[in-house]
């Protein structure tokens, strides 16, 4: 049935010319928490080219995905559905992508594609294996890059041209040598591009990276998370390490913006820069993401499924000279459903009919103008591999409740505004005022599960 909705998308007519289009550069970070970018605070990471971004461009402090882990966050981000809605709820396995799991609804780069763009993806795919999932399947011209979710930092094994191939040299820097190729390559034509670049970095293991990344924290003494039984030194060196992964990446921005500098193409192109999800590193005494594992004494433990800020809060940092005004920053909250509406109408490219997606158009917010009216936030994770838990989240401006289906003892209700932190859960409070908010975001978190007829609610699910 899905597939089916392909046929408009290939079908779309505009009147914009093609040089009235801008280019687009979509980087995509893997497991790079808001907090470890220098343009949001970070005085211990060196991301210079990062903030440069933020600088030149808007800077989004409530950026989200509606799911803490790769797979689904990068679908939704893609398709403007929910997760549940395309049955990738957890990071896809490599036994579910031998059986056939993968991202059957358009994406917007298809659409794109089909409107007249020069498309490549370079990095990380992680939706799919079989051939009906390939990149090249979805709307991209050139792949360079892996399919599954997991690479070497150092030498990968890539699919190049078409063919698999064990490369030479960081992962980051080949990614982006390639991306520049493409870059160069179309400077003949009259075709916009699109250029996907999705690093594996900062994901573990961090390293090794060349040692240009390593230099900047040889002798830092970062700041860490400090819980019961944490190992103060371990979370020390995990940190220098990210930062490390965080700076390969960040040089090879650098390298990119460079060549839009030197090919006179700045003006022209919105360069969008973020992460799947968000991070932790020892915060809430847990490792990595929403399906983090609990640290104590150097130890990982049993898995704590989450959807705190840490954990949901991307970076998100648009340039876009002449249209984004420098500098600023905005309260929006922006998520990764509304990237497909705002990435077609930055291309001034029309809706496909008969093609489902959620979320809004943001170009007014691109712009420094007011966005959608939100008053709240929704999100979800499905964890099935290696643990089972259901979560949904509504998040307003002051409240985040977060329910555990199938757990109800674990529900967390935290108060924004005076624990930005969420480290007071108030769910299991008798207190009067407490349980009338609970019942407000129960009510207002079970009408939206409704409306997306989400499989949590029927018991076979």
């Amino acid at each position: 049935m899905h597939r089916a909705l392909l046929l408009p998308v290939l079908l779309i007519t505009t009147a914009t010319s093609y040089a009235a289009r801008p280019n687009i550069v979509a980087i995509v970070t893997d497991d790079q928490g808001q907090w470890a970018c220098g343009a949001y605070g970070n005085k211990d990471v060196v991301t210079p080219h990062m903030d440069s971004l933020a600088r030149d461009g808007l800077l989004f402090r409530k950026a989200m995905t509606v799911c803490p882990v790769c797979s689904p966050s990068r679908a939704s981000y893609f398709s403007g559905r929910w997760p549940t809605e395309v049955a990738i709820t957890d990071w896809i396995s490599p036994q579910e992508a031998e059986e056939g799991l993968g991202l059957k609804e358009p994406i917007w780069p298809e659409v794109l594609h089909a409107a007249g763009y020069r498309t490549g993806l370079f990095g990380k795919w992680h939706l799919g294996e079989l051939p009906a999932f390939h990149p090249k399947q979805k709307g991209f011209d050139e792949f360079f890059g892996f399919l599954a979710g997991g690479n070497r930092p150092m030498n990968p094994t890539l699919e190049v041209n078409g063919e698999t191939r064990e490369l030479t040299g960081p992962l980051p820097d080949l990614l982006t040598s390639a991306a520049i190729d493409f870059v160069k390559g179309g400077e003949n034509t009259k075709q916009p591009f699109l250029v996907c670049l999705h690093f594996r970095a900062p994901h573990l293991p961090y390293l090794p990276v060349p040692d240009e990344d390593l230099a900047p924290f040889k002798d830092l003494d970062p700041q860490v998370a400090s819980f019961p039984g944490a190992d103060i030194d371990q979370l020390k060196k995990m940190q220098r390490d990210y930062y490390a992964s965080i700076h390969s990446v960040d040089r090879n921005v650098g390298r990119l913006l460079k060549t839009l500098d030197d090919l006179g193409l700045r003006d022209n192109t919105l360069v969008l820069f973020t992460s799947d999800h968000g991070y932790n590193n020892g915060l809430h005494g847990i490792d990595t993401k929403g399906n983090g594992q609990w640290m104590a004494g150097g130890v990982r433990g049993p898995k704590r499924p989450n959807m705190w800020d840490t954990s949901i809060k991307i970076p998100l940092l648009i340039r876009w000279p002449g249209v984004t005004p420098a500098g600023r920053e905005t309260d929006f909250p922006l998520t990764t459903l509304d990237m497909f509406r705002t990435m077609l109408g930055a291309a001034d490219v029309d809706m496909p009919e008969n093609v489902v997606v959620h979320g809004d158009d943001c170009l007014a917010v691109f712009k420094g103008e007011s966005g959608p009216k939100r008053d709240e936030v929704f999100g979800m994770y499905d964890l099935h591999n290696g643990g089972l838990a259901y979560l949904r989240m509504i998040r307003t401006d002051r409240y985040k409740y977060i329910r555990h289906f199938r757990a109800k003892m674990m529900d967390e209700l935290y108060d924004l505004e005076a624990d930005p932190e969420e480290t007071q859960n108030l769910a299991r409070r008798a207190n009067p005022n407490v349980r009338k908010v609970l019942t407000d975001l129960e009510t207002r978190l079970t009408a939206w599960q409704e409306s997306i007829d989400d499989p949590v609610l029927r018991d076979e699910y």
